[in-house]
């Protein structure tokens, strides 16, 4: 079925973003005297957000008492190196540009901070259409209720629309829409989770693959 849009999840489906977060994580850890991790381990970590990236620089725990406070460093500091290197995942640009082409809009609903995500485009720059951020329902993802905003933002019935996204919240999200779920295997994906566990409808290895779902 040819969809009637297309919907993003933002870090690590639509755009590298994690190479903004390398610089970030080892800059903040070095002004502690900690040591650089790999950027492979910053990776991982990059699509469960501020708190978990924010463990990970400071190798804190999530009950740690002054755990906002630490996310909070960590976000001010990417709030200036947001969009410093972050790009396309290789292959998008074929894809949104034959989007274009066939006339279906496409969308990114993000869990990510309206603050960081309009630095982001901005800065890339990246220009959507339609872009859906936390603030902008009561529950975000994984609950379905930003995927249905978007839907009916682009004045589409959900069951017309594909979600794409590399975390299980995001297809958790994409069955409760009732939405079509594309798993991309190419984003951050910790290297112990295994992604046939979340039982999307398909599998992405590259963007390029979303291309033959829309029969090109």
């Amino acid at each position: 079925m040819t969809p009637s849009a297309v919907l993003f999840d933002l870090d690590g489906t639509l755009v590298d973003t994690a190479l903004d977060f390398f610089s970030v994580v080892n800059e903040l850890r070095d002004a502690d005297g900690l040591p650089p991790l790999p950027d492979r381990k910053i990776r991982d970590q990059v699509s469960n957000g501020g708190v978990a990236l924010a463990c990970l620089t400071w190798n804190i725990t999530r009950d740690h008492p002054d755990i906002q406070t630490y996310r909070q460093r960590l976000l001010d500091h990417y709030e200036y190196k947001v969009g410093e290197n972050a790009v396309l995942f290789s292959g998008f640009d074929a894809v949104l540009q034959t989007l274009r082409s066939l006339g279906i809009p496409w969308g990114i609903v993000t869990n990510k901070p309206r603050l960081y995500t309009d630095l982001l485009l901005e800065r890339m720059p990246l220009h959507a259409d339609y872009v859906i951020c936390p603030e902008d329902v009561i529950k975000s993802k994984p609950a379905p209720d930003s995927l249905l905003l978007c839907a009916e933002k682009m004045q589409v019935p959900p069951d017309q629309c594909w979600y794409v996204g590399d975390h299980i919240r995001d297809i958790e999200a994409a069955h409760a829409a009732g939405m079509k779920s594309f798993a991309a295997n190419f984003g951050y994906i910790a290297d112990d989770e295994d992604p046939t566990d979340w039982k999307a409808d398909a599998y992405l290895s590259n963007p390029a693959e979303l291309l033959q779902h829309l029969g090109q």
